[in-house]
């Protein structure tokens, strides 16, 4: 019987082998569901930017520091590593995907498992990008006073956040159990 202030796990006060794994799998699907949402809004994003902004090519001033603008990346985030040959990028960063999953699943932190998610979705998204049209659809355009940010796309944003999130969490998240 379960008493105020009393997990109950089986009428044990801790779970056991099987409802630790019921929600580490639990907490996995959740990182899933977070992946599919971040690559789904991508491809849908970028799809929107080839078929609104190409033909004609066109820039759209969203706000007075936004615009959207259709380009080709061929590096990583924000232009970085330009020049790379396409197969060199695109074995790194499905190692690294690959990597980050692994890492996603063996975590018990839930910011954490959130950040990957958050990484994963995005690399995912650029390196579907890379597969189908050899470079990274990006078309958002940020400026201030003539200065303009790299064009970035919403996998990029979602890659920022979850390593913005990692860093974080490693500086005040305190102890952690991978």
């Amino acid at each position: 019987r379960w008493r105020s202030g009393t997990p109950c796990f089986g009428g044990r006060a801790h779970p056991g082998k099987s409802e630790r794994v019921l929600m580490k799998h639990r907490a996995f699907v959740f990182g899933l569901i977070v992946i599919a949402i971040v690559f789904g809004v991508d491809q849908w994003t970028k799809a929107l930017a080839i078929d609104g902004l190409s033909n004609p090519f066109r820039v759209i001033e969203v706000t007075p520091f936004m615009n959207f603008v259709l380009a080709w990346n061929p590096g990583v985030s924000f232009g970085l590593f330009q020049g790379q040959a396409p197969w060199v990028m695109i074995v790194v960063t499905a190692a690294i995907t690959i990597g980050f999953g692994v890492w996603m699943w063996r975590t018990r932190d839930s910011m954490l498992r959130f950040a990957l998610a958050m990484i994963i979705g995005g690399a995912v998204g650029n390196l579907v990008d890379r597969l189908r049209h050899g470079a990274v659809t990006d078309f958002i355009d940020l400026h201030v006073a003539g200065y303009h940010w790299p064009v970035f796309n919403i996998a990029d944003s979602a890659i920022t956040v979850g390593a913005a999130l990692l860093l974080i969490d490693s500086l005040f998240g305190g102890k952690k159990s991978t």
